[in-house]
């Protein structure tokens, strides 16, 4: 379903159930669903779903189904989904969010919480269970999302690439900035490789500071390639972004790598995200590695939307 689709429905009619195993990523999709123009409700009773409902909705709407809810049982799930989509009055779908056991017990040791179906034993316990008591509603899933090797970042992306209906922005943009070294970020759509700009790494005075400095950003706008390159790239997107529209996608992520994804890349990132927004674009920015350095650097702030 992408938003041009979506648009031709009552958009208030759309009811988003969301579940999956604790520590797969509920919360964020539910705050992401938020964002997106809907009514989110997290950790609501099955029991009172259907009174919730009862009468038309003003907007979208998504709950947040888990397994500590005091009557939560998966043939009480299932006989939900059953009434729902037996009904002419809304549009359901049920998002599973999913993760491997070893990135759940890996999430859990982070947070040192205790598992809600093992509250005395290791983690892994309840995460088992967990996963059994919902293999049944993880089959009646519309849409499955495996976070695994998400970050929270690349979950909003994705709630984005499936439930954006365009009531919030006609195409989200989305405009990173990476380390090749590291690897490719997941989702991206376009691609470009900085690394044939003057490199502020070999300048003592610049080595330390990022993109985001003015100087830095002066020294790779120096080279004389860079103008050429900005403007042939912001070109092409801004020839691409309205048939991307037209083809009814909801969001595009465009890539800039360099070596280290601290100098080249997040200069040119800012730049091209500056020259979309000018442009009448919704555009965020995010720059992958020096989010990683925040720990370490912690006056570095991650840039906000342009």
């Amino acid at each position: 379903m992408n938003a041009q689709q979506a648009g031709g429905e009552n958009a208030a009619s759309r009811l988003v159930l969301v579940t999956g195993p604790s520590g797969a990523g509920r919360s964020t999709a539910i705050a992401a669903l938020e964002d997106l123009g809907y009514e989110a409700i997290d950790n609501l009773p099955l029991s009172l779903v259907p009174r919730l409902i009862d009468g038309p909705l003003e907007r979208p709407l998504a709950l947040g189904i888990d397994v500590r809810n005091r009557d939560f049982s998966a043939a009480a799930m299932i006989e939900l989904i059953d009434g729902l989509t037996r009904g002419a009055t809304l549009r359901l779908e049920v998002l599973y969010l999913d993760a491997t056991t070893e990135v759940l017990v890996r999430r859990y040791s982070e947070t040192r919480r205790r598992h809600p179906l093992a509250p005395e034993d290791a983690p892994a316990e309840g995460i088992a269970r967990e996963i059994d008591l919902l293999a049944p509603i993880r089959v009646r899933a519309d849409v499955l999302i495996d976070t695994s090797g998400m970050t929270p970042h690349d979950l909003r992306a994705e709630m984005t690439r499936w439930f954006d209906m365009g009531r919030i922005a006609r195409l989200a943009v989305s405009v990173h900035s990476f380390s090749y070294k590291r690897g490719v970020p997941r989702g991206l759509d376009m691609m470009f490789d900085c690394r044939f700009l003057a490199n502020p790494h070999w300048v003592a005075a610049l080595r330390p500071l990022t993109g985001l400095d003015p100087a830095v950003a002066a020294h790779v706008a120096s080279d004389p390639r860079y103008a050429e390159f900005v403007q042939k790239v912001s070109d092409l997107l801004l020839f691409q972004l309205p048939a991307h529209v037209d083809e009814g996608k909801a969001h595009l992520a465009v890539g800039f790598g360099c070596t280290g994804g601290q100098h080249r890349s997040v200069a040119v990132t800012e730049a091209i995200a500056k020259t979309l927004a000018a442009a009448g674009w919704q555009v965020s920015k995010r720059h992958r590695e020096l989010e990683r350095r925040a720990q370490a650097l912690p006056g570095l702030k991650e840039a906000g939307n342009a």
